[in-house]
């Protein structure tokens, strides 16, 4: 590329970097905040439009002495992996000699990792955005072992959506009726229209269509040049409608009229690079019971349920499983599901043991109070654990069998007060 147009890219960005809008603080801010000083490269991977860029300029705001650049501007598009050092000029002509680099949706250019490490060999700090977690496992794998420390960035979580609606509130809230009871409609809200930052600004629903067609169509089907075009679709609308439920590759291969249960295999994993779709393995002692046994699938945001037809029957009960899932993915945990003689939504792997049991449901009746405790404590027998609790859309209650003590929680309440 020409260093004129790289000086003009620049410049153009530079000047726009801090539009005059209101940021939420995210909660991740602070943790990557004691990392700055480390001299390893942060890498933060996540679904597009969930606020990454956002961040970055967070960041930037409590750090000094910095250059920026965007690779997500189409007139990068020419841009090349020799073109690096231009660039880097460029950068120093507008910025200065800055210590800390940040580089917006870097895995847009091929061999970005080599002139990434050569900064961080010059003593530089870089941060970079990414839409696609392979960007870690593939391209950062055989250049930056061991020199780089990843985050996954989610849409905003419950707590955060409350920011962005300017709600105050105080831990007695809950306390309090008609706090309750507002807080409550918040998180009915929050359940419908999701976390996405910009799509909360105006609710445009073909924003929605949009972000979700670019996820599919730059980020699978562009990035590992997919032809069966039509058969990724119908998977998405199947794992779509399918939240929640035990799924095998062998069953979608069948549904799909595939020959070969690795194709599956292979479109799931390019889904869950992209941050779409997540997959939830069985939890066993046994590596190889694990692998063979049915996973669950859960999807990354409630906007893409209620906008995009993913999920053709209403279920409220999937809808805010997945929820609860994405949440505890959000606060870096190590999910499971447990299944023997009963079934318990998730557990939750610290170390080398299994430290919380949660079950969900949309509420606990007669139709189901009784399978949903026993799958419970079944999990909680299987693991040692004295306590457990089932999350409920808005039911209360505390739940004693034996010596073992069961809380039934509100969702908006465990994902302000409880969630671990």
């Amino acid at each position: 590329m020409e260093k004129a147009i790289l000086r003009q890219i620049v410049e153009g960005q530079k000047k726009d970097l801090f539009p005059k809008i209101e940021i939420v603080e995210r909660e991740l801010l602070a943790e990557l905040r004691k990392w700055l000083a480390d001299s390893r490269v942060l890498a933060l991977t996540g679904i597009r439009r969930c606020g990454k860029s956002t961040l970055l300029k967070e960041i930037m705001q409590s750090s000094g002495g910095w250059c920026y650049a965007n690779f997500e501007d189409e007139r990068f598009l020419d841009f090349r992996a020799q073109d690096f050092e231009l660039l880097n000029e460029v950068l120093i002509e507008s910025y200065g000699n800055a210590r800390t680099y940040f580089f917006d949706e870097v895995q847009n250019i091929e061999k970005f990792e080599t002139f990434v490490r050569r900064l961080q060999d010059q003593g530089k700090k870089v941060i970079i955005t990414g839409s696609n977690a392979s960007l870690l496992s593939r391209e950062f794998g055989t250049r930056l072992t061991g020199r780089y420390k990843s985050f996954e960035i989610f849409p905003f979580s419950f707590r955060e959506f409350l920011e962005f609606k300017k709600v105050k509130r105080s831990k007695n809230d809950i306390f309090i009726a008609e706090k309750r009871v507002a807080l409550l409609k918040l998180f009915e809200e929050y359940m419908a229209v999701g976390g996405l930052p910009e799509y909360l600004k105006n609710l445009d629903k073909d924003y929605i269509r949009n972000v979700y067609e670019n996820i599919l169509y730059k980020d699978v089907i562009v990035r590992y040049a997919i032809r069966k075009q039509k058969v990724i679709k119908e998977l998405v609308n199947m794992l779509g409608t399918s939240i929640a439920s035990p799924f095998t590759y062998n069953s979608l291969k069948t549904s799909l009229g595939l020959s070969n249960a690795i194709t599956v295999k292979e479109y799931i994993s390019y889904l869950q690079n992209a941050y779409l779709f997540f997959e939830l393995q069985r939890f066993s002692y046994s590596v190889k019971q694990q692998l063979n046994s049915p996973r669950k699938i859960y999807l990354v945001d409630s906007a893409f349920h209620n906008i995009c037809g993913l999920n053709f029957s209403e279920n409220k009960g999937r809808v805010l499983e997945d929820a609860v899932f994405i949440e505890l993915k959000r606060k870096g945990k190590e999910v499971y599901y447990y299944s023997n003689k009963s079934e318990c939504d998730f557990v939750i792997k610290e170390g080398s043991k299994i430290t919380k049991a949660v079950q969900v449901c949309y509420s606990l009746g007669k139709g189901n109070r009784e399978r949903e405790i026993n799958g419970l404590l079944e999990a909680m027998g299987k693991f040692g654990l004295k306590e457990g609790m089932i999350v409920t859309y808005e039911q209360s209650e505390e739940i004693k069998v034996n010596n073992k003590k069961i809380a039934v929680v509100p969702a908006f309440m465990w994902m302000l007060e409880y969630a671990p």
